[in-house]
This record gives structure tokens, C-alpha cells and sequence, in this order.
């Protein structure tokens, strides 16, 4: 057996993409993600699964049409499934995602935005 950790700092250095994530690991039938993010993500809504958004370093707004919350550093916020959303980040931001494999990062909108999910890094 191969014990080897996994650096954020490290990975994050491998790709310079913004809104394009990157797998790190899976655990049963979810994918641990890390991506770039900068100015606005497109409205969405992820019908299926609830998505998890933990910042890594940097300052994320999670916009919804009623009002938002926005994240730093070492916080996180879960978004339930069917709930419509936009993140923002005014600077670049660093960020994990955890989420089923398969989910598509645009969820229900077709966007040039919108990723492979099987892109490891």
C-alpha cells in the first residue's frame, strides 16, 4: 500500500484554469474537486445531489435570487439539491468541491463554463 497525503498547495500549482475542476481523490461514489475560481459562475441548480463548496484560500460569494452568503478562508457551506446558485469571486479564489462523480459543474445550464468531470490533477 502506497501512504502518500495530499497537498493542496501542491495540486493547485498543476493548473492555472479558472471554473474548471480538477479531481484530487474519490471516496465510495464522490470526487473530491479543486478549482480556481474568478468573477462569475453562471446560474445553476443541481437537481439531483447537494454540492459542498470549502474555501481554501480566498473569499467566495454564493449567490442565490433571495440573497446569499459569502465564504472565507477555512469555511464551507453546503447547497441543497434543487437550489439555484451562482458563485463570485471578485479575486481569485481557491476552492473544494465535493460532490457525487458524474455531477456536471454547470448542473441544468449548458454554459462554455461548464467541465469534464474526470480531469485529475
Amino acid at each position: 500500500m502506497n501512504y502518500v497525503s495530499i497537498n493542496f498547495k501542491d495540486k493547485f500549482s498543476k493548473f492555472n484554469e479558472h471554473w474548471s475542476p480538477r479531481v484530487i481523490a474519490e471516496m465510495n461514489d464522490y470526487q473530491f474537486k479543486l478549482t480556481k475560481v474568478r468573477g462569475e459562475f453562471v446560474w445553476h441548480k443541481h437537481a439531483d445531489t447537494d454540492e459542498v463548496f470549502i474555501v481554501i484560500d480566498g473569499k467566495l460569494t454564493i449567490a442565490f435570487r433571495d440573497g446569499g452568503v459569502t465564504l472565507e478562508s477555512g469555511e464551507m457551506f453546503v447547497i441543497s439539491k434543487g437550489v439555484e446558485h451562482r458563485p463570485v469571486a471578485e479575486d481569485e479564489c481557491h476552492i473544494m468541491l465535493v460532490e457525487p462523480k458524474g455531477v456536471k459543474n454547470t448542473g441544468d445550464t449548458e454554459s462554455e463554463l461548464t467541465a469534464e468531470d474526470k480531469i485529475w490533477v
